[in-house]
């Protein structure tokens, strides 16, 4: 069965997931609060939506990394933001 009908996900909300899923710091918990998807699911979906070769990478890149799982992580939830970032305003770049 497919994994989008499994849980009557929109062609968006697949896309969405698929972005979370390949940023490194987006937890597998967090596209489950999101989305209602467990791990497993989500891999299996990646594969589905995926060419093979982008899913071997991207399986590869975060098999047992530790952000992908908030109980492996060791830095405190939230937004990770870099000291050199720029802070946002009013969607425009504000000055330091």
């Amino acid at each position: 069965m497919k994994i989008q009908k499994k849980y009557n996900l929109t062609e968006r909300e697949v896309d969405r997931i698929i972005q979370m899923a390949w940023e490194d710091r987006t937890t597998f918990d967090a596209i489950k609060a999101n989305f209602g998807v467990p791990e497993g699911d989500v891999i299996k979906l990646m594969r589905q939506e995926m060419k093979l070769s982008s899913w071997k990478m991207w399986r590869q890149r975060v098999q047992n990394r530790a952000t992908k799982h908030a109980k492996k992580r060791n830095f405190g939830m939230g937004n990770f933001k870099c000291s050199r970032q720029k802070s946002i305003s009013n969607n425009k770049i504000s000055k330091r």
